[in-house]
């Protein structure tokens, strides 16, 4: 178990660093499974509203930026209109 930055509670953590390099290490060491599956939904509900392709460059420096924001805090883009469940 880790103590969950982004969900602020004890929880299981990954089983691998889900990027490389010293970001990958930072989630991996304080960031839960469960959160990292709430990355991922939003990731996806970004690429798709704002029709983003993971070929370009700057798509990319953009859903990084906003992972960091979205999972360690920070202002990060919300989809126009979604209401969680």
């Amino acid at each position: 178990m880790i103590f969950c930055q982004k969900l602020q509670k004890e929880a299981a953590p990954m089983g691998f660093a889900p990027i490389p390099g010293e970001l990958g290490q930072r989630i991996i060491k304080n960031i839960s499974n469960e959160a990292w599956l709430l990355w991922m939904k939003h990731q996806t509900m970004l690429i798709n509203e704002k029709h983003l392709s993971l070929a370009d460059a700057e798509a990319r420096t953009y859903l990084k930026a906003e992972m960091e924001k979205f999972l360690f805090g920070g202002d990060y883009d919300e989809i126009e209109g979604y209401v969680p469940e």
